[in-house]
């Protein structure tokens, strides 16, 4: 199974992208992953909520294939403890072709992007940062990886 990270906007703070970078190659040792960084609109300022979500969801729509399953990173989603989330992943990787997360724009996705999404997860009721959601959550995605490898990063 491929597993996708699409983002919205580019991450800023160089610490984060560090972090990202680390936890990517590492969870690429477990499985194929890629992250995309869909780039942030332009002029938002001329634009309401509303209508930003819609732009940013037609680029999100664009890079998702048919047959991916779509899994959305909102605050609404399914909160799962690291086990319960590499249980998850475990069995997603077992059906699914290419699994798609994706942490959307500062207002969240439009609705075209919800009635596509297959699956939502939160990571916790508490709010974060964007920036540091991706860090978090790539993070989340190598715990999973050595969870269900049986190594020893994950104490439980």
């Amino acid at each position: 199974m491929k597993t996708e990270l699409l983002l919205v906007g580019k991450t800023t703070d160089k610490h984060f992208e560090a972090g990202i970078r680390d936890y990517a190659q590492r969870i690429d040792h477990y499985m194929p992953f890629n992250i995309t960084v869909i780039p942030e609109l332009k002029n938002t300022k001329n634009l309401s909520e509303e209508q930003q979500k819609q732009a940013e969801g037609d680029l999100i729509l664009k890079q998702i294939q048919p047959q991916d399953t779509v899994v959305l990173l909102d605050e609404h989603g399914a909160e799962m403890r690291s086990m319960d989330f590499a249980r998850w992943l475990e069995q997603k990787r077992n059906t699914a072709r290419r699994l798609v997360f994706v942490i959307g724009g500062p207002y969240g996705f439009s609705p075209a992007v919800y009635a596509r999404a297959n699956e939502q997860v939160s990571l916790s009721r508490m709010t974060f940062s964007h920036q540091m959601v991706r860090l978090v959550f790539t993070e989340q995605i190598y715990r999973a990886c050595t969870i269900i490898k049986g190594e020893p990063y994950h104490h439980e």
